[in-house]
């Protein structure tokens, strides 16, 4: 099946933007920014598997050809994934630097997958691990389990492993991927609790957070990484994340906080806290400073 769509916007639009955070890494096998700049992504819809080549024909205007049994439902659910129905009309920061943020940025938008259990797998695998690490086994057990991609996508990439795949990764091909017993115990219980996962498209973001962490090893960190990006939910903050509070810290007030102090300090952007870091990132204002050596990736499979 082949299917194509022109998304149009009020305003100017960044595809990039919008979507880079589905990327998992420069070697991501469902995400691929080609040299031409067309961004070419896989997913598996409830339909079936897809790959979308999408590109910018206009200031305003998004193009996208899809492939594959998911291509219409895909197609459908573009709008929202470009975030055609963000509404950031309420957020109007008082504090300097997210005000030039604002200005810089003014056409940032978050978008909706509606895809929980593809934006919550990777964000497990991420878990208190060095990013290069974890992106490092997404690439391996999605190379290694997902579907080759339909249509014309470059080699390398694939569709991710339904739930029922996930569920039958045997242990030692996680240890392989040096993902430790606990993440691989948490992906698993996940993939079993796909069907319902997927309903919390339907609740509000603050409750659908809720309801991920219940799941036993899903924290405040997961659940939020994955509802910025399969609800579109703006004001999901990351807390727990090793650099966020620190470069906010450093962006907003000129030296490092910890987590309840960012908490503190981002109150007043309720209810678009991950808004708010989101374009301190995009707008080149976030300050980072890093002091000293990385830390080292544990190899779990010479254990």
């Amino acid at each position: 099946m082949h299917r194509t769509t022109s998304v149009v916007f009020a305003g100017p639009v960044s595809p990039g933007l919008t979507l880079s955070p589905l990327r998992r890494g420069r070697g991501d096998p469902c995400y691929h920014d080609a040299p031409d700049g067309a961004i070419w992504r896989t997913s598996l819809m409830r339909s079936g598997p897809v790959t979308a080549r999408i590109t910018k024909s206009a200031p305003n205007t998004v193009d996208c050809e899809a492939w594959g049994a998911g291509a219409a439902e895909f197609i459908e659910s573009l709008p929202a994934q470009l975030g055609l129905d963000d509404d950031a009309s309420s957020f109007r920061p008082d504090e300097p630097t997210l005000a030039e943020a604002r200005r810089r940025v003014p056409h940032l938008r978050l978008g909706r997958t509606g895809r929980v259990l593809e934006a919550l797998i990777p964000a497990v695998l991420e878990q208190r691990v060095a990013g290069k690490d974890a992106r490092r086994a997404w690439r391996r057990l999605v190379t290694r389990y997902g579907a080759p991609a339909p249509g014309p996508a470059p080699q390398h990439m694939r569709v991710p492993p339904s739930a029922q795949v996930w569920y039958r990764i045997p242990s030692w091909e996680f240890h392989r991927a040096n993902v430790d017993p606990g993440r691989a115990r948490t992906v698993v219980a996940c993939a079993q609790r796909a069907d319902s996962l997927e309903r919390l498209v339907d609740r509000e973001p603050a409750a659908a957070r809720a309801a991920l962490m219940l799941l036993p090893g899903v924290g405040e960190w997961t659940a939020a990484e994955t509802a910025q990006r399969a609800l579109g939910d703006a004001d999901a903050l990351s807390v727990g994340d090793y650099h966020i509070a620190k470069m906010v810290g450093w962006s907003l007030l000129g030296y490092p906080i910890d987590d309840p102090a960012m908490v503190e300090l981002l109150e007043p952007m309720r209810p678009h806290r991950h808004r708010a870091v989101r374009l301190l990132e995009v707008s080149g204002l976030a300050v980072n400073p890093r002091f000293g050596a990385r830390q080292p990736i544990p190899n779990l499979r010479a254990i």
